[in-house]
């Protein structure tokens, strides 16, 4: 692992007393992060690109809703280990490009992609995963009527100022560029090579995780695939569906399953893959996953890890 400072500890502040509301200053198409609870809650990645970490506490468990912008790597996080809960903040460093954060309980140090501590009196301690789908904010706010979106701290409260205070512009850009890493986001330390032909090293993948069994799904092969991928992984049998606003992994339940666009049809009846929801009131069962770059995928688990 490749450990190196950047910033300050703390330069990129952490959201630690979040606010919550009915309406968002961004774009319909803006990417959240999405977090069950009564009653929903979005996290709008234009709003974590500057804040990387929220402390927050749903329905009475506390989590942690990362993004690293390098890595486009969203996870939550369950804080509470070995009893104790945890508070978040960003440490300056990456660990093979990936968002360092650190805990200002023990001050041990986190790899945001993995969710394991590699430095710190809770050195080899690891996170629980939560489930925690990306939609756009149109598919949020469509689902979930009654939801809510975190508010901004930036800016002088009008709209206007919060889209100037959080400028996805220079994200973007690193996004849609061939460089990626430190050196693609920021011009700063060694280019990094790339050397696979099956896919991109920022190819979107969602990552699925049981035990100590790991797999990678790339998006492109996903839709190759008509939509719909089923698997074991660390046997257990799930199903991965990618649809034009997001990709999901669910437990298999036991049969076919086949994607109509931004829905799918399985068992007589159309669900819809956003909330896992049944037109006939039943529920699949999400699997905890990461979606995130392809690079820091492979940074963490391998190159046979796909």
């Amino acid at each position: 692992m490749n450990v190196q400072e950047v910033l300050p500890r703390d330069a990129i502040p952490s959201i630690d007393d979040p606010e919550f509301g009915p309406a968002y200053f961004g774009e319909p198409d803006d990417e959240v992060i999405v977090v069950d609870g009564d009653p929903p809650r979005a996290y709008p990645i234009r709003v974590l690109s500057y804040h990387e970490v929220v402390n927050d506490v749903v329905d009475g468990r506390p989590v942690a809703v990362t993004w690293c912008p390098i890595c486009w790597s969203a996870v939550v996080y369950d804080r509470r280990v070995d009893g104790r809960t945890l508070t978040f903040g960003m440490s300056g460093k990456l660990a093979d490009d990936a968002l360092v954060m650190y805990d200002r309980e023990t001050g041990s140090e986190w790899q945001q992609t993995t969710g394991t501590a590699f430095a710190g009196d809770l050195n080899g301690a690891r996170l629980s995963m939560l489930s925690a789908p990306m939609v756009s904010w149109e598919r949020f706010r469509t689902d979930h009527p009654d939801g809510v979106v975190l508010q901004p701290v930036r800016g002088d409260g009008t709209e206007q100022s919060a889209r100037e205070a959080y400028d996805m512009a220079p994200y973007e850009r690193y996004a849609d560029g061939s460089e990626f890493g430190l050196y693609g986001m920021r011009g700063e330390g060694e280019r990094r090579s790339w050397d696979r032909d099956d896919l991109d090293a920022k190819t979107v993948v969602l990552g699925a995780e049981v035990g100590d069994d790991a797999v990678g799904y790339p998006v492109p092969q996903i839709e190759a695939a008509g939509g719909v991928v089923t698997d074991s992984v660390g046997g257990r049998d799930i199903v991965v569906v990618a649809t034009e606003d997001g990709v999901h992994a669910f437990e298999d339940p036991g049969f076919e399953v086949e994607r109509r666009g931004d829905a799918i049809n399985a068992d007589g009846t159309t669900w819809n893959v956003d909330t896992g929801e049944s037109a006939d009131g039943r529920r699949l069962e999400r699997v905890p996953a990461r979606r995130l770059f392809a690079f820091a995928w492979q940074d963490a688990h391998g190159r046979d890890s796909f």
